[in-house]
């Protein structure tokens, strides 16, 4: 789960190397990941092939992709999270109370302002429901309990009674986050091991536990 797609992809100017698809844009790196932890040797361009690859990934493997920001305005047109205004969040909670067997979300961030893992809170609390920390170590785990459809109507389709939901908060795929990868502890011991190791590789030995 992650926010909000760049405004190009609103647009439809987009770059040579993006692709018009979910984390489609060239500077969002979780395809790279994924591309690298899978060896699927993905296109990226705008090309119909590219999508079609993403797509087949993810139905292999049962994975959902969804933005939980439904709509924004933005003063300044950019890719800032913290730019956006008169924000409307996707209804999270009806999807998995329409999808019984989610079990997991990954945020691609952790919970600075705006981020998905931010945003996914304030949509809970809105429903007074919140995250339980399970894990503090990165990327931090969190969990939460769905009451039964007795309890809270969130859409049509009734679920089990309490209903557990595991999140992971990944480190964001964004260049912005290589300044906080590098001040990790972890980071630093695996750099000292080995020179050559970077934020890059860093996001790959993260996310293929969970990819």
């Amino acid at each position: 789960m992650g926010t909000l797609p760049p405004p190009r992809f609103s647009t439809g100017d987009l770059l040579e190397k993006d692709v018009d698809f979910c984390y489609g844009s060239f500077y969002n790196s979780l395809w790279l990941f994924i591309d690298k932890i899978h060896n699927l040797n993905l296109r990226f361009d705008n090309s119909e092939e590219a999508v079609r690859q993403r797509k087949a990934f993810l139905i292999k493997h049962k994975i959902g992709v969804c933005d939980i920001v439904e709509s924004a305005e933005r003063e300044k047109i950019d890719a800032s999270d913290l730019g956006m205004k008169n924000i409307k969040l996707r209804n999270v909670l009806g999807y998995l109370q329409q999808y019984p067997n989610i079990d997991t979300i990954l945020f691609t961030g952790g919970n600075s302002k705006n981020g998905p893992e931010y945003f996914f809170r304030k949509h809970l609390k809105e429903h007074g429901l919140k995250l339980k920390l399970v894990s503090n170590e990165v990327p931090r785990i969190h969990e939460f309990v769905i009451p039964s459809e007795r309890d809270v109507r969130l859409s049509g389709v009734e679920t089990p009674k309490n209903r557990k939901i595991k999140t992971v908060s990944l480190t964001s795929g964004s260049g912005a986050a290589n300044i906080s990868i590098s001040r990790l502890p972890l980071y630093k011991q695996l750099k000292a091991k080995n020179p050559d190791f970077n934020t890059f590789d860093f996001r790959v030995m993260q996310y293929r536990e969970f990819f």
